[in-house]
């Protein structure tokens, strides 16, 4: 199949038709083929309510021409048992195709947002680094919620629009050729005004819900560069998904409750008014007058012109349909496109115990593969010694420890772990050996205890305290009105930045890493706060092989090791005292922004 490519103007907007091609239809079928069973149910029904709609007509016909003429109570009352029983029958089967239509469309979605937040969740920063802010939630509710149209309503109503035109048609021309003539030429005005309700139909905004706003939240917490960070140190990526597919069957549940409300409500419709039954009646009865038609033919042929008006206004808003779905499969497709960049090798084995040694080799690294960020690092760190990164805004301090749990993933060189590359062993395995306490400590809006467990999920309330107590913050959690229950508000916003520093570093002191890489979040903070904070690293990096992105002269004075960075390579490489004979780049950074602090000290 040829792809095509067309321009529409619609309303306000210019919208690009999809491109149509085998490849992406054979995707979009894929995720209908497990429903095939259901989907040959919803056909059946949909056949069988188009051919059970003609009876009551038919039946009102008989009842004005035999019954009522020739005082056939016995006949009259039959004809109007077998009505309301095909009536009865009809709505009942009209709920269950919408119940099954809207049930397969549903789990569709679901299966689709569960493959989309899996599939994102891996993803390297790079990608949400460049995504747009918002463009993630966009794709993962609005555009894959949009789709459930393609079944829902263009599949389904296209074929029952088909099923009951031509079955009506059919039966319209067999009662009176001419008086069907008479009935469908004025079908054309009703084609007009029809897609000019479609196409403003676009312009009406979905209207959010209790629980897809949850949903939401999630999505945005934990696929947000920081949450992204957050799950992927504290390896809580099968948690998060198992929370975002609960939350999501929760919504669908929700969904196709209301839809089915929706339906028992229009089951009521089942009249149709327009000028074509007035036209019926001034033909009619000149026919009936010359006596080629009854009366109750006339009243039969209203009674079916409504079943052929509606499914030809249908059918004229089909292509809008089946444009929109096409371009949201095309959206939401791109995004599955995208390459996950940092994945496990097919042998990759399992980091079991580490003793802590680092090593880098001459490792090279750029964002978009064109400008160098990091050129020709090496440096080795002995197991349980502090290395302090030093250097200038921009050097490239964070994306060097970055790069130890594999958030990016080098160009050229290696990075080892007791000797073996970290490209070698399982993401999970080398992210459970490494923790990191961000500049910006990130928090869930939970609970204290919820946050706290991120890096224990098994921890007893007896090691929650332990941790938090090392962290210098127990105290302070017992004086909230719920402890440890205490919820903290979007981000932590409701704690102070010292609070939420210490919090995450309890966090981290629960998940007890091999290897810890802090950038040291001080200089922002209150004397008391920033007193803390320091009592807090003392547990934290004991013993540990810890990079830290030092901001204070006590921390670097602290490490066995200085890297002093500079535009994306290590400058100089030693301790305090060799480095300041040097007369280098360390003794300039020492002038201008620690030499100050030492009064401090």
């Amino acid at each position: 199949m040829r792809p095509v490519s067309v321009r529409f103007r619609f309303a306000d907007e210019k919208i690009e038709m999809p491109k149509v091609t085998k490849k992406m239809l054979t995707r979009i079928l894929n995720y209908f083929s497990p429903y095939w069973l259901r989907m040959l149910f919803v056909i059946a029904s949909i056949l069988m309510t188009s051919i059970l709609g003609l009876v009551p007509s038919v039946l009102i016909k008989n009842i004005i021409d035999k019954a009522l003429p020739h005082k056939d109570l016995k006949l009259l009352s039959l004809l109007i048992f077998v009505s309301i029983g095909t009536t009865i029958l009809l709505g009942l089967l009209q709920v269950a195709q919408s119940y099954l239509s809207v049930w397969i469309s549903k789990h569709i979605i679901l299966n689709m947002k569960n493959q989309m937040y899996a599939h994102l969740q891996h993803m390297s920063l790079n990608f949400y680094s460049a995504a747009k802010a918002g463009e993630i939630i966009t794709r993962m509710s609005s555009d894959i919620d949009g789709i459930e149209d393609i079944f829902n309503s263009t599949v389904v109503n296209a074929l029952s629009s088909v099923f009951v035109l031509i079955s009506t048609a059919i039966v319209l021309i067999t009662m009176n050729w001419k008086l069907a003539l008479v009935g469908m030429v004025i079908l054309p005005t009703f084609i007009i005004p029809t897609r000019k309700v479609g196409k403003a139909r676009w312009k009406i905004a979905t209207q959010s819900q209790e629980k897809i706003s949850e949903l939401n939240q999630i999505i945005q917490e934990t696929l947000s560069i920081s949450g992204a960070i957050l799950t992927k140190i504290f390896t809580k990526e099968q948690a998060e998904y198992e929370k975002f597919e609960q939350t999501n069957q929760a919504v669908v549940r929700l969904q196709i409750r209301e839809s089915v409300v929706g339906r028992w409500f229009r089951m009521t419709i089942t009249t149709f008014i327009s000028v074509g039954p007035m036209l019926i009646y001034f033909y009619g009865g000149y026919l009936f007058i010359k006596g080629e038609i009854s009366i109750g033919g006339i009243i039969a042929f209203v009674a079916l012109l409504g079943r052929l008006y509606l499914p030809v206004s249908q059918l004229s808003n089909i292509h809008i349909d089946v444009t929109r779905s096409f371009a949201l499969f095309q959206r939401i497709f791109e995004y599955f496109d995208q390459k996950q960049e940092i994945e496990d090798k097919r042998n990759a084995i399992c980091l079991e115990f580490i003793v802590g040694k680092v090593d880098f080799e001459k490792v090279y690294f750029s964002y978009d593969n064109k400008v160098r960020v990091l050129e020709d690092i090496s440096f080795s760190v002995n197991p349980g010694t502090m290395v302090a990164l030093v250097g200038s805004s921009g050097a490239g301090k964070t994306t060097i420890t970055n790069l130890i749990p594999r958030l990016y993933e080098v160009i050229h060189g290696s990075i080892r772990i007791d000797g073996r590359d970290i490209r070698d062993v399982t993401l999970d395995s080398l992210r459970k050996q490494i923790g990191i306490v961000m500049q910006e400590p990130y928090l869930f809006n939970d609970t204290i205890e919820a946050n706290l467990r991120y890096g224990k999920s098994d921890a007893t309330e007896k090691e929650l305290i332990k941790a938090c107590q090392a962290a210098y913050i127990h105290d302070f959690i017992m004086t909230l009105p719920d402890n440890y229950k205490t919820v903290v508000g979007n981000r932590g916003i409701k704690l102070s930045g010292g609070e939420k520093q210490r919090v995450s570093i309890a966090r981290v002191i629960l998940k007890d890493p091999r290897i810890i890489i802090l950038d040291e979040a001080t200089s922002s903070l209150d004397s008391v706060s920033e007193m803390y904070i320091q009592k807090a690293m003392v547990p934290l990096l004991r013993n540990r092989t810890s990079f830290v992105i030092a901001h204070r002269l006590s921390t670097i004075l602290a490490s066995d090791q200085i890297l002093v960075i500079e535009n994306g390579t290590v400058a100089e490489v030693g301790k305090h005292d060799e480095l300041i004979k040097n007369e280098g780049l360390y003794k300039q950074l020492y002038d201008t922004q620690f030499k100050s602090q030492i009064k401090t000290l």
